[in-house]
């Protein structure tokens, strides 16, 4: 595993700066005058052209190239024109609220997506509605997933809420901004409870068409795992078929899961801004949703850089999980 975190790190870096360059390409092509946005349509040419120069606007391209570049390495993204407060500072108020889904809604995935895999793979009774269950979920478009969940859990059987993030009006703001870990450290346990309360039907939407996909992904390397000859020379010393499973197999069998979580990621981030949007809750989606409507290119810039560098980030901690089930991927 120590061996291919430095690679791992090194080929993120051009990963990472070609991102920016297409950022700062969509920018320079993108039919919006940052300079009227900020100072506004009606300001002096003086006024116009002063901001241009604070901006470093009129300076050479490469030259803006090289600055934006150092200045997204420090945390500079501009100031949003909507706002009117550091894009950074607005990314650490929202992103927290984006990240707690995320994260539920991985543990969703892994969870159930392990469940209908192996439950599958071995044939166990209502394997084969589990089978029906998996290939019509991968067709639920996750706007119709969290409908059916507001539905069924909010509006018949009224036991999960569908808007906000908490019902509490004191809940803490910081000093991490994660909802789950500031109400521990505030000793309020009722507001943990209560977020993770609102937490379970946006992730389990969001997490929804990802899990069937990972079940069907696990099933299909375990079945070929279990016809290996290590398995059947398991099977042949009087290992239970449990063991043989867990042991010999699952661990085998994780690398394409691992591979295919990564690659799911990408799916749940930009799934991600719809679900909060309809669940109302004040992450990312609301930030980006306000962003574009109002054509407010740093804050758009901003949170493309973010997720980028978290998507480049989680697809390096993949491949440190896949070498360390296979050590064959550090070879």
């Amino acid at each position: 595993m120590l061996a291919v975190l430095p690679r791992r790190l090194l080929g993120a870096v051009p990963v990472l700066i070609l991102l920016v360059l297409a950022v700062f390409s969509l920018q320079k092509l993108a039919p919006v005058d940052p300079i009227a946005a900020l100072v506004g349509a009606k300001a002096s040419p003086e006024v116009y052209a002063a901001a241009r120069h604070k901006l470093g606007l009129d300076q050479p391209l490469p030259v803006q190239f090289w600055n934006y570049l150092t200045n997204a390495a420090t945390g500079d993204l501009g100031q949003s024109t909507v706002t009117r407060t550091p894009v950074l500072s607005d990314l650490i108020s929202f992103l927290p609220v984006t990240l707690e889904l995320l994260f539920v809604a991985m543990i969703f995935t892994v969870v159930i997506g392990f469940l209908l895999g192996l439950v599958t793979a071995q044939g166990w009774r209502g394997s084969g509605v589990l089978r029906v269950v998996m290939v019509s979920g991968a067709s639920v478009p996750v706007f119709l997933a969290c409908l059916l969940g507001m539905l069924v859990f909010y509006r018949w059987l009224n036991i999960l809420p569908v808007t906000g993030q908490t019902a509490f009006v004191d809940a803490p703001t910081g000093p991490t901004h994660f909802l789950l870990i500031d109400s521990l450290l505030a000793g309020r346990p009722d507001i943990f409870a209560d977020d993770l309360y609102h937490l379970v039907l946006p992730a389990f939407c969001l997490a929804l068409t990802p899990a069937v996909a990972v079940g069907r992904v696990l099933r299909s390397s375990l079945e070929a795992t279990m016809r290996a000859d290590h398995t059947r020379t398991a099977r042949s010393i009087g290992l239970s078929e449990s063991r043989v499973l867990v042991v010999h197999s699952l661990r085998n069998s994780v690398g394409p899961v691992l591979a295919l979580l990564g690659l799911q990621l990408a799916v749940m981030v930009g799934n991600c801004i719809l679900v909060e949007l309809i669940f109302a809750r004040p992450g990312i989606g609301l930030y980006i949703s306000r962003a574009i409507d109002k054509a407010d290119f740093n804050a758009i810039a901003g949170v493309t850089l973010v997720v980028g560098v978290l998507y480049v980030v989680t697809n390096i901690v993949i491949d440190l999980l896949q070498s360390l089930a296979d050590p064959r991927v550090a070879l």
